[in-house]
């Protein structure tokens, strides 16, 4: 289960998703990070607990999109907010 850090909200801002640390989780990070919307929605169903297979899963029930590039994406977006250090 891929779970993320305390601390951390999505918000939209002018069409715009962004990523702030609030609290604690701001001294330990204090950038902002950019979504567009498929990644706005993966991160929407990791705030409430999801596995890789449920993401891509997620994926292929919300976009028209094929399995191999859902998981495609699925790995990306997972293996760039793990560089972030944003998942627990």
């Amino acid at each position: 289960m891929l779970k993320l850090k305390e601390g951390l909200i999505l918000r939209e801002v002018a069409g715009s998703y962004v990523v702030v640390a609030v609290g604690k989780a701001a001294a330990e990070f204090n950038a902002m990070i950019t979504l567009n919307e498929t990644g706005a929605f993966l991160w929407k169903a990791l705030e409430k607990g999801a596995t890789e297979e449920s993401l891509t899963e997620a994926l292929l029930d919300e976009y028209e999109v094929d399995r191999k590039t859902a998981s495609a994406d699925v790995k990306d977006f997972i293996e760039k907010i793990k560089e972030a250090k944003i998942l627990k």
